[in-house]
């Protein structure tokens, strides 16, 4: 078993190259068949999030898994390689714990990422692409975020995507309650944002989605008005401020809709943060003068507020996570003697089915059953120790000594003479 993980994330690549890697929900499944299918890997669990696309897999070619990447997504490995990480295994054990507890994100200790994990465990388990060795990381790997959370104060004042982007709202208009809000999509992301906003009183809440039953969902939950995504270029002018954060491959509001927004707007500022990955908004809009364009790397300062408060909480996180690091690792190596384990677990039973017979033949002929059972354990000693006694008395001498010392630990022999 070898477990290799790699990806990209917020700390390593720009948005314009992580946009390019993520994989859509509805495409999850097909590119995990893809990846186990052309028997790269044995397993294979893949994390797509607005910040990171992260790959675990079982494999023995890891650098075929890397470049599987940049093939599904039609790009060049050249072009994706300065940006990529490679975690081999423990550190890629140590990197999945960290991720979610929270170690990891642009919003330190935020607690969306485990559910996003577990999703994709959820796909991988679906797919069928989910073996004993990543079950088993991905079980201690919620082991350990639960006892961070739990036994830190790690999400403690963090400042959420979701709150930020409120707060962000409120440095360019002072005052969300006599703005008009339009929330597109209705995934959790946007469900987080309305709660912040809907908090703020805003003089109106609308929701747009590319399913009307969706948006009127999420509507009803915050007395919002609820349209399709198709009405959007006649909607969009009587907002003041948009969140968008939808699974959409291509873009969904485009320079040309947001001037003629603008237009019926007579130049009145809007105030736009696309949280989607890829982004929802052509990035030709930030070019409008009366536009606020923000896209989820411009969150990160805000999502830092409070970031020195928690650094004692980093600490006593990493402490746990590195201890539970050792733990799975003895674990993986204590897989590596199964195959051994059960050879001499066959080898002993057949030892023990051939003696057991012999003794149902001597006494079916009618010998005496004691001196049949000192014949059966006789037989059974001199079978166990055949092999271990024909083997020291073959060692060379520069062998003897370690073979020696390995056989009396084996058996636990003290003071042989």
């Amino acid at each position: 078993m070898r477990l290799f993980a790699f990806g990209i994330n917020h700390h390593t690549a720009p948005l314009d190259i992580r946009e390019h890697v993520a994989f859509p929900e509805e495409s999850m499944q097909h590119a995990l068949h893809d990846l186990v299918g052309h028997q790269l890997v044995k397993e294979a669990a893949i994390v797509s999030t607005c910040n990171r696309t992260e790959v675990y897999c079982n494999t023995d070619a890891p650098d075929k898994a890397v470049n599987w990447l940049a093939d599904f997504h039609h790009i060049q490995a050249g072009d994706l390689e300065p940006y990529l990480y490679k975690l081999p295994h423990e550190q890629a054990v140590k990197h999945a714990f960290r991720v979610a507890s929270g170690l990891d994100s642009m919003v330190l200790g935020e607690p969306q990422i485990l559910g996003q994990m577990k999703n994709a465990v959820k796909s991988a388990e679906q797919a069928g692409t989910l073996g004993l060795l990543l079950h088993k990381l991905f079980q201690r790997t919620f082991f350990v975020a639960k006892e961070v959370r739990t036994s830190t104060e790690i999400g403690a004042c963090s400042v959420s995507m979701a709150a930020a982007a409120a707060r962000l709202a409120e440095r360019i208009f002072g005052d969300i309650s006599e703005q008009r809000v339009l929330f597109i999509g209705a995934g959790e992301m946007i469900e987080l944002c309305a709660a912040h906003f809907v908090a703020r009183c805003p003089v109106s809440v609308t929701v747009a989605n590319r399913t009307i039953e969706r948006a009127e969902i999420l509507s009803r939950r915050f007395n919002a008005h609820s349209i399709s995504l198709g009405e959007l270029p006649e909607q969009l002018a009587l907002h003041d401020i948009v969140v968008t954060c939808t699974a959409s491959p291509l873009p969904i509001l485009g320079k040309g809709m947001l001037e003629r927004a603008i237009k019926l707007r007579k130049h009145r500022p809007i105030f736009i943060v696309d949280l989607a990955v890829p982004r929802d908004v052509e990035q030709e809009v930030a070019e409008l003068d009366d536009v606020f364009l923000y896209y989820v790397d411009d969150l990160a300062d805000i999502v830092k507020e409070g970031l020195d408060n928690r650094q004692n909480a980093v600490t006593q996180a990493e402490t746990i996570i590195d201890s539970n690091v050792l733990d799975f690792m003895r674990w993986v190596a204590a897989r590596k003697t199964v195959p051994t384990i059960r050879a001499m677990r066959d080898q002993a039973e057949r030892f023990r089915r051939h003696e057991l017979a012999r003794a149902h033949k001597l006494l079916a002929k009618g010998e005496e059953p004691d001196k049949v059972l000192e014949s059966l354990s006789k037989g059974l000693a001199n079978k166990f120790l055949h092999l271990p006694s024909t083997v020291l008395n073959h060692t060379e001498d520069d062998e003897r000594e370690q073979l020696i010392e390995l056989v009396n630990r084996l058996y636990q022999l003290h003071n042989p003479q």
